[in-house]
Order: C-alpha cells, then sequence, then structure tokens
C-alpha cells in the first residue's frame, strides 16, 4: 500500500523585525562612515541609502532628515561602546570616596573619545548642525549632553554632602567648570585635548571648590 504523500511545512514568514533591525543597524554604520570619510556637508540620504543597501524611502519612513539619521546613529554608537567597555547607557560615575580620582577617571575617558575619529567626525557634525537647526541641536542636548551632565552632577552632589566640597557649591556650575573648557578647547582645537589637560581641569576645579576653614 502506497504511503500518502506528506505535506511539506509551510515556510516560516520572514521575520520583519529583523531584517528591520539589520537594514537600521546598515543606515547606522553608512551614516557615520560617510561622515567620517566626507564630512556632513556632503553626506546625503541618497548616499547613506546607497552605502546602507536600502532604498532611500526607507530612510525617510524611519526619519525626516540626514541629520536625524546621524543623531540616532551616534546615540546607538554610545550604547555599544558603553556596552564594549562593561557598561551601560545609565552607569553613574563611580564613588570610590576620591572625588579627584573619579572626575579624572571619567574626563580622561572623555578625552579619549573626543580623539576617537569615530566619534569626532559625528560629534562635530551634530555640534555644527545643531547651531542652524534648534530642534535637533535640542534633541541632541536632551538625549545626549543633559543626561552626562547630571552624572557628574549628582556625583559633586554626593561629595558635597560627604564633606568634600564646600556647602555653598553650585554642582551644575561646577559641573560646567569642569567640561567647558574640554569642549572649548576641542571645539575651537586651540592646543592639544590630553589626559593631562582633563587632570589639571579637575585639580584647578577642586581646588575652588574646596571646604572653607
Amino acid at each position: 500500500m502506497t504511503e500518502p504523500a506528506s505535506t511539506p511545512a509551510p515556510k516560516a514568514a520572514p521575520d520583519a523585525s529583523r531584517r528591520s533591525e539589520r537594514s537600521r543597524r546598515a543606515i547606522f554604520d553608512a551614516a557615520l562612515a560617510l561622515v567620517a570619510e566626507n564630512g556632513y556637508a556632503k553626506t546625503t540620504v541618497e548616499g547613506i541609502a546607497a552605502r546602507a543597501g536600502v532604498g532611500k524611502q526607507t530612510i525617510y519612513r524611519w526619519w525626516p532628515s540626514r541629520a536625524a539619521v546621524l543623531l540616532d546613529a551616534f546615540l546607538d554608537l554610545q550604547v555599544r561602546a558603553q556596552e564594549a567597555m562593561g557598561a551601560d547607557a545609565g552607569s553613574e560615575i563611580p564613588d570610590t570616596g576620591d572625588l579627584a580620582a573619579d572626575l579624572k577617571r571619567v574626563l580622561r575617558a572623555t578625552v579619549d573619545e573626543m580623539n576617537d575619529p569615530a566619534f569626532e567626525a559625528p560629534t562635530r557634525a551634530l555640534a555644527a548642525e545643531g547651531i542652524v537647526d534648534p530642534d535637533l541641536g535640542a534633541r541632541f542636548t536632551e538625549a545626549l549632553l543633559e543626561p552626562q551632565l547630571q552624572y557628574y552632577v549628582r556625583r559633586i552632589e554626593a561629595a558635597r554632602e560627604a564633606g568634600d566640597v564646600d556647602p555653598g557649591t553650585d554642582p551644575r556650575l561646577a559641573v560646567e567648570l569642569l567640561v567647558g573648557p574640554l569642549h572649548h578647547r576641542w571645539i575651537h582645537r586651540t592646543l592639544p585635548l590630553t589626559h593631562a589637560y582633563a587632570d589639571a581641569l579637575v585639580d584647578h576645579v577642586l581646588r575652588g571648590l574646596a571646604p572653607r576653614a
């Protein structure tokens, strides 16, 4: 007796979410690579689409502009860098009880990032575009800069509570004294951005914040 032919198992439907994630990752990688190679002014949505192997319509379905693509790509790059270092996006500045050492450690890491071509090109592009595009500038500040500044604020607040800095210290102002000069030197390329400079900033600022006798 002949066995009845078995019915082929139905093929699984393509996983749209995985395909979308692959496309998104390709778009992010393409945007960052093109900005690093050609600069922001010469980076176009068409160029990003071609490099990523997707249609231009795919990009415009997810983002309104090349600047928005680059911002999300850069935020994703930041998350991946933190994960590679064993940290997560919400990592606080460690409190070892030595405020100077803690601040020097994180400022040195910031210097390394600012000098890394993978971060430098998109950061400069976003900073420049944020000046002429207030909405993008506000989103860049809200999504990236402000959370990072708040890590410093909370560490200095903890130091104030521990008596390591003057009780009248304004934590936000203290943070701006630390990171403001760093960004000024980086943006204007006035002098090299080094670990020694980061350490000197911490030493100078903490002398001004020291508890009064």
